[in-house]
């Protein structure tokens, strides 16, 4: 099927078409053959009636264990009650050694595999860090260009440094679970600044409001406009599902009222362009410089040129 058409499909939810469009995407980060059809695929997305930026992108970060796709399966139930079209990307990490993937995380939505109005994916990290692929922008263009009224993105969970879901969502939840580590923990803890919405999942387990105390005094610091809300869920049961909603809302209202998603969706647009910029930079260090940068290591290493002074010859040979 041509670009156009396949574009075309996709547009109108088909999700045959919107599945190889994901795999184009995904693929041509490691095959530059591909790229070019990718580029063509992003510029006819682009010229299509909705415009872009329009679902509602919510992300989902926490270390291992605490919930992850139990809760983007419950949130998936309670939107589609809702009547909405419901995406979702689900990011497992790669092997360091092999590259392979389990891709286990959709394992926990089976409930919702055979919804026409549920859009699942699952994506290898690739080796990116930071908790996403990086096709997860481009993945997420697709989906939103396929009408999906809500897109959930499951981060890989790699605890600490898992930020980078933070300027890709409009609103970010951060899960914690009882026992997963003290108060000194928390708060250390990078992803905990960039919640919009704390989710203590798991609370039925013994500690829950000693997790939940430990949460209220770190908010109670905060100097903002918005306050990340603290919401308790047990979402192998479904239940705070109505209370997540309800937080989610309130803080899609913030958004709105503030000005505030306008200035995030800008970022994620700098961001994504910036990405492919890098991008074809790195390719460009290849064929034929990858000699001229071997030779530039040589030097550094022998102590008769300073790291500044071989960037500037290398992009200097690149111009």
């Amino acid at each position: 099927m041509e670009v156009a058409a396949l574009v075309a499909e996709a547009r109108l939810g088909r999700p045959r078409a919107v599945a190889r469009l994901l795999s184009l995407v995904e693929n041509a980060v490691s095959s530059p053959e591909r790229a070019g059809t990718l580029r063509e695929a992003m510029a006819e997305l682009a010229t299509g009636t909705r415009e872009p930026y329009t679902a509602r992108v919510i992300g989902l970060t926490g270390a291992p264990g605490v919930g992850k796709s139990t809760t983007t399966g419950m949130l998936i139930q309670a939107f589609r009650a809702r009547g909405s079209r419901v995406g979702v990307l689900a990011v497992d990490p790669s092997s360091p050694f092999t590259g392979g993937a389990l891709l286990g995380d959709r394992v926990r939505m089976q409930e919702h595999a055979t919804d026409p109005e549920v859009f699942i994916r699952s994506m290898a990290s690739r080796g990116h860090l930071g908790g996403l692929a990086w096709a997860t922008p481009q993945a997420l263009r697709v989906l939103d260009a396929a009408g999906c009224d809500v897109i959930l993105i499951e981060t890989v969970g790699v605890g600490q440094a898992e930020v980078d879901v933070a300027r890709l969502a409009d609103t970010t939840l951060v899960l914690l679970a009882p026992g997963m580590g003290d108060g000194v923990q928390a708060a250390k803890a990078g992803i905990l600044e960039v919640a919009d919405v704390f989710v203590v999942n798991k609370a039925d387990r013994e500690g829950v409001q000693a997790t939940v105390r430990e949460l209220r005094n770190m908010v109670a610091l905060v100097e903002a406009p918005w306050r990340p809300p603290i919401v308790t869920t047990v979402a192998a049961k479904g239940e705070g599902a109505d209370d997540l909603l309800a937080a989610l809302d309130k803080h899609a209202a913030h958004l709105k009222g503030s000005g505030e998603l306008h200035f995030r969706r800008l970022a994620r647009a700098r961001d994504e362009i910036e990405a492919i910029v890098l991008a074809r930079l790195r390719s460009r260090l290849a064929d034929p410089q990858e000699d001229r940068l071997a030779s530039l290591a040589e030097r550094l290493l022998a102590g008769g040129l300073d790291p500044y002074s071989a960037a500037d010859d290398l992009i200097a040979a690149l111009n």
